[in-house]
């Protein structure tokens, strides 16, 4: 009892932590309102189920995390991934698929938290991610030039219809543009001042003041949608619709995930310590079942939300709390006052979202690292601006991991050591391209000894003449836990081929791993038990044992 009330204690503070919470928590549940309609705007959908996602999302988040500050809410990157889903975009089922996605994202969410695949995003490399967060800003910015303009455009994805748009300037719409401008020149500038973050909401309820002027010329909210003036009530989800989901649910999980761990590593609790990612992961999860049964977007951890919150005077989890609550009023006392909020305003702010997210320096670095990352960001960020975003995520880590693989085989080096008498320390040097009788060749492998390698390997290593009697070569094997099967076979496939030409291998230095493997698979037959060197703590000694095996070998086949 003691020690839950502790972490309680722990999480959501106590009197002296209440104020600044309290501050910090309706500064970022008032900056929240907008962003959530903004958030259901970029998504295609009822706005008012991006508010929801913001408010369910930051309410179940602060409880369920293992990050006492992160804020979970829907970002840009899940916005943008909803509007390419079409069972979200129009009809009946629009609303139940989009609490059947939230739902469903979830549970994936969930389910690799309980498995503690917290590590689990380490393997997506930042070329796949940074081509996808710099196209997704590109398309924030693409994805709005129908509201901001006032022209409906036409197109098979967001550059055709920007390109449209472009082409068309007589049926532009110049008093939403001129909203739009306004918005973004009072963001720019009501940020400067000592409001800070509620400048944004000044600027949307200024704009859409100037807009209210013009009211037959001007979209607002209420034109898209009845802005309800009472909190969600549940919405189970639909099964039916659980096969035509699960991909877009998975893409949308990787993506929440990915920038819910970006949270996890740079925020710390109050303790000065990390949090777990695989305690963010099921916490995310939850929060996503959470919004999805109360009408709400699929939601994740937020940097842009959190790093708000913090820099508000956070001190506790109490903070997302209060702002849950700044937005539930805001929902039950102002709907009627949201509907007038001007379309241009909102494309307006999603603009200058989608503008700071595009991170030129980013590009450049991976750029200037290499042909293979270079390759995969140039088509992770084509293929998310051409194709629907569930697919473009998944064909970048896909893609990803074939060059990976193709780079690793192509890494793989064999390198001859010899001594000489001054000095216990090898000489390093290329192999013989030939192996000559009564030789003794020592070779060690750099590089990752996959199936892939396997032929690399081979090729690296020297050519078996029809004789050559007396020769061994010691193969050293030393920090390799796995070979697999391939390249087994082809230790086996060279060993066989030294002993019909009368010479032998020895394998110096495996793990105890290795030995098991060679012993399953029959091979340690073929080279020999007696030529098998297990690795000691001490460096070199596997190796000493096999050069005066060898020694003794060569004297014994004379």
């Amino acid at each position: 009892m003691r020690r839950s009330w502790s972490r309680y204690r722990r999480r959501f503070g106590s009197r002296e932590t209440l104020p600044a919470d309290a501050k910090a928590g309706f500064v970022l549940g008032v900056e929240s309102v907008p962003d959530g309609l903004a958030a259901g705007l970029l998504a295609g959908v009822n706005p008012v189920f991006g508010l929801y996602g913001y408010l369910m999302g930051t309410l179940a988040g602060a409880f369920a995390t293992g990050s006492f500050f992160m804020t979970v809410q829907v970002t840009g990157a899940m916005a943008v991934t909803i509007s390419d889903v079409p069972l979200t975009q129009s009809g009946e089922q629009a609303g139940p698929a989009l609490a059947t996605l939230a739902v469903l994202t979830g549970v994936i969410m969930l389910g690799l938290g309980i498995a503690g695949l917290g590590s689990l995003v380490r393997f997506i490399p930042a070329s796949v991610l940074i081509g996808f967060v710099n196209a997704v800003a590109v398309n924030i910015v693409l994805g709005q030039f129908d509201n901001f303009t006032g022209y409906e455009s036409e197109g098979a994805n967001r550059v055709l219809r920007a390109l449209d748009t472009v082409f068309h300037p007589g049926r532009l719409s110049l008093l939403s543009i001129i909203i739009g401008l306004l918005t973004v020149a009072l963001i720019l500038g009501l940020e400067r001042t000592r409001i800070g973050p509620l400048g944004l909401v000044l600027a949307i309820i200024v704009a859409s003041g100037v807009a209210a002027l013009f009211p037959d010329d001007v979209s607002v909210l209420a034109d898209l949608t009845t802005v309800p003036d009472s909190l969600p009530t549940p919405q189970m989800p639909a099964l039916e619709l659980v096969p035509a989901l699960i991909l877009p649910a998975l893409s949308l999980a990787l993506i929440g995930l990915v920038q819910g761990a970006a949270v996890s590593g740079s925020v710390p609790n109050p303790d000065g310590r990390y949090p777990d990612p695989s305690t963010d992961f099921r916490g995310q999860g939850i929060a996503n079942i959470v919004t999805g049964l109360m009408r709400g977007m699929p939601v994740g951890g937020s940097m842009s939300a959190t790093s708000l919150v913090r820099s508000a005077g956070a001190r506790t989890a109490t903070a997302n709390v209060v702002a849950a609550v700044t937005m539930a009023l805001a929902i039950v006392l102002s709907a009627q006052i949201m509907g007038y909020v001007a379309m241009p305003a909102l494309a307006a702010l999603l603009i200058v979202v989608g503008l700071r997210t595009f991170k030129i320096h980013d590009i450049m670095l991976v750029v200037r690292t290499g042909p293979v990352p270079a390759t995969v960001l140039v088509t992770t960020f084509g293929l998310t601006l051409l194709l629907p975003l569930q697919y473009a995520v998944l064909a970048g880590v896909a893609i990803a991991v074939v060059l990976h693989v193709a780079r690793q085989s192509n890494t793989v080096v064999v390198r001859r050591w010899t001594f000489d008498d001054a000095s216990v320390m090898p000489i390093e040097g290329e192999p013989p391209r030939t192996l000559a009788p009564q030789d003794e060749v020592i070779v060690t492998v750099y590089g990752s000894l996959f199936f892939a390698a396997a032929p690399v390997f081979l090729a690296q290593l020297p050519s078996v003449p029809a004789s050559c009697r007396g020769t061994v070569v010691i193969l050293r094997l030393r920090g390799k836990d796995d070979l697999g099967s391939t390249f087994i076979r082809a230790v086996s496939a060279y060993a066989g081929e030294l002993n019909r030409a009368g010479g032998t291998l020895m394998v110096a230095g495996v793990s105890r791993a290795v030995t098991r493997q060679l012993e399953a698979t029959g091979v340690i037959a073929i080279i020999g038990r007696d030529h098998v060197f297990e690795a000691e703590d001490r460096v070199g000694s596997s190796l000493a044992k096999a050069r005066e095996a060898a020694d003794r070998w060569r004297a014994g086949s004379a």
